[in-house]
């Protein structure tokens, strides 16, 4: 699925990039280094598509759908719980016994994750806001991710205020290290 449109459309061609990461992941055989390297892409991928979710998702999910705010609760408590996965399979290696039953336990948090909010959340979304609104939030979510960090950073959830103050600087150090070490080539 190509990227830009509207906000939904954005976010759910990021939903499909992971679903093929994931895919290539289990491909491989268990040990792998490839497995390691797919999924340093995956964490890039998801923490990027997180951050503009929680900066711009989230907010117009407050703001525009009746209950909102435990919609977007929610779906912030997922990233948390997920955030923490991959902050736990980040130093490990594919060989490690742990590796296979983390991996399987993200994704299955993600799946979940993914088709409430494709089956549930997008659908409110769209219903309240006109397309004008979608197209713009696209756009913000398409610029943060460009800004955001690339390595999990789990603990309390950040406002999108603070978030938007606070991810450029993480995602500067992020992009810092990951040259320095050639992570996510």
């Amino acid at each position: 699925m190509q990227h830009g449109g509207d906000v939904i459309e954005e976010l759910t061609a990021d939903h499909r990039e992971m679903d093929d990461l994931f895919d290539r992941i289990e491909a491989l055989p268990p040990g792998s280094p490839e497995r390691r390297r797919l999924l340093d892409q995956l964490t890039i991928e998801m923490v990027r598509h997180s951050v503009a979710e929680e900066q711009h998702l989230y907010p117009a999910v407050r703001e525009h759908i009746p209950r909102g705010d435990a919609l977007a609760d929610k779906e912030a408590a997922d990233h948390g719980r997920v955030e923490q996965l991959l902050k736990d399979l980040e130093g490990m290696d594919a060989d490690e016994p742990e590796f296979v039953h983390l991996f399987a336990k993200l994704r299955t948090e993600v799946r979940a994750h993914v088709q409430d909010e494709e089956d549930n959340l997008f659908a409110q979304l769209r219903a309240a806001c006109g397309p004008e609104l979608l197209d713009l939030l696209g756009q913000e979510a398409r610029l943060s991710k460009e800004s955001a960090p690339t390595r999990p950073h789990p603990g309390p959830r950040s406002s999108p205020l603070a978030s938007k103050i606070l991810s450029p600087g993480l995602g500067l150090v992020d992009r810092a290290r990951d040259l320095i070490t050639g992570r996510g080539k």
